[in-house]
């Protein structure tokens, strides 16, 4: 096991890594809208979400991955009346790639943020 670590992405708030690679697979830990410097993205579901993937490439790339290999996302969400505004973004950062995908409405994530993503890909 090989563990992942970038400067490009905000650094791990607990005792965990930003990623781990396993043979030629990447597992992501759980992204929230954090910036590299660790400051909070304020604003709705759309800015919280386009700094997770932001946050998102810096660790595959860091991995060796992308989101173009990603094939599976699990994405955590604080109100699914956002669904469809997350959806939006998502569709951007993948483009015509259409990874498997799991989206399930929690009660509260780390630091209060809307939105939390971790994926699983291929390293190339």
């Amino acid at each position: 096991m090989k563990q992942v670590q970038t400067k490009a992405a905000p650094q791990a708030i607990g005792p965990y890594s930003q990623g781990i690679v396993v043979n030629n697979m990447f597992y992501s830990s759980g992204q929230i809208p954090l910036r590299a410097d660790g400051t909070l993205v304020e604003g709705g579901i759309q800015e919280q979400t386009e700094q997770v993937f932001e946050n998102l490439k810096a660790v595959l790339e860091a991995a060796g991955a992308s989101l173009s290999t990603v094939v599976k996302a699990t994405v955590f969400i604080k109100d699914m009346n956002d669904f469809a505004q997350l959806n939006e973004v998502y569709g951007i950062y993948f483009g015509e790639h259409k990874p498997a995908r799991s989206c399930v409405e929690v009660a509260r994530l780390p630091k209060d943020v809307l939105v939390e993503i971790e994926v699983v890909a291929l390293v190339k």
